[in-house]
């Protein structure tokens, strides 16, 4: 396994940035051509460390984003993540909160952990890092109930805090991916039914209004992207039989910055975790990303597939012929389904840019309006 941690500092004082990463930490690893990341709130890893390495087997994702470590980070199991091959950095805190971020056969170089903007604010909600060739965002947004109230207050202090670091990200020219808890539900597709959930934080006005704010930014929320019209649902309640009658909430989110959004195939989740015995509440969502490794197999020219050593039969000339043929046919429609996903993506991005464009001239017509009344 390939080492090499980038360190700004003594944990948990480290305030890094991508800026000071070396040219070498963004190569992409040759030899992956699809590259899967995956968000997951563990709720506990001591507790749940037989499900997340079952669900790495399984699963192989190549990068890894962890919320609700609860514990500290000399009680983070580095050596049975390691074990299960992979490396990892983590930002733990006792009994509550902590974030950390899994590669496999590689470790994460560190970039930053502790959202900036606020140094007095100790709790373990991020962590950052480049891996292969990407720069990994994970955050544990605040839950912030019982609102009103102080939790809620900070919840949205977090928020604005967020809000503008994931400017700087999003401009940066790297490609990034904020992955995590975001705590937000953020719209009414997003949860099996919102009634009794109406006084919840995480479908407060003032929530959604700043998830909307980052998408405005022009990031792609990659499930919603994928599935523009299915409800999709990534966690669900312990309480009244939810996971049962499939009563779930979409809160974990993973955000593409316009450099990234192009190389999106896929996206889901792994629902099966959730209902595996002790489970946590969340089940990972993840994507695949086509970054243009050499993972997915040498192209084979049809006069190198239908050569036949030794004078083979002309069937079996025929019957190469006809397996060049058909995977050419369906290397054109995966790329006629990518250039309809990178369309899609870029019609997302276009149209939250101009949600944003638009929402200040809203605010200058509806006070001009409100000042003719007054005069009035």
């Amino acid at each position: 396994m390939q080492r090499g941690v980038f360190r700004c500092g003594t944990p948990p004082d480290c305030r890094g940035s991508a800026a000071l990463l070396k040219r070498e930490h963004w190569q992409a690893n040759p030899s992956i051509a699809m590259l899967k990341i995956a968000t997951f709130n563990i709720n506990g890893i001591r507790a749940r460390l037989p499900a997340l390495l079952e669900w790495l087997e399984r699963e192989a994702p190549d990068v890894v984003c962890l919320q609700e470590l609860k514990t500290a980070d000399s009680g983070f199991p580095v050596d049975a993540i390691r074990a299960a091959g992979y490396g990892a950095i983590w930002h733990g805190e006792k009994s509550w909160n902590g974030v950390a971020i899994l590669s496999r056969g590689t470790d994460p170089i560190e970039s930053r952990r502790g959202l900036p903007g606020d140094d007095s604010d100790k709790q373990s909600r991020y962590i950052e890092a480049a891996v292969h060739g990407v720069l990994v965002g994970c955050l544990y947004l605040p839950n912030g109930n019982p609102q009103p109230g102080p939790k809620f207050e900070y919840k949205l202090a977090w928020f604005e805090r967020l809000l503008k670091y994931a400017a700087t990200l999003y401009d940066s020219g790297h490609p990034v991916v904020l992955a995590g808890d975001y705590n937000v539900v953020p719209t009414d597709e997003d949860i099996y039914n919102p009634r009794s959930w109406l006084k919840d934080a995480l479908l407060q006005p003032e929530s959604r209004a700043c998830y909307r704010r980052l998408l405005e930014q022009g990031w792609v929320d990659a499930l919603r992207a994928n599935y523009p019209h299915e409800r999709i649902y990534t966690f669900w309640d312990y309480f009244r039989q939810h996971w049962q009658t499939n009563s779930g909430l979409r809160i974990d989110h993973l955000l593409l910055n316009a450099t990234l959004a192009p190389a999106l195939r896929e996206a889901g989740v792994d629902r099966w975790v959730r209902g595996a015995p002790q489970a946590s509440d969340h089940a990972p969502a993840w994507i695949t990303l086509d970054v243009g490794g050499a993972a997915g197999g040498r192209r084979v020219s049809a006069k190198t597939a239908t050569k036949s050593p030794g004078g083979a039969p002309a069937a079996k000339k025929v019957t190469a012929a006809k397996k060049v043929s058909a995977a050419k046919k369906v290397t054109a429609a995966k790329k006629v389904s990518a250039a309809k996903r990178t369309t899609a993506v870029k019609k997302t991005i276009a149209a939250n840019k101009t949600t944003a464009a638009k929402r200040p001239a809203a605010k200058k017509a509806t006070g001009a309006r409100q000042s003719a009344t007054k005069r009035q």
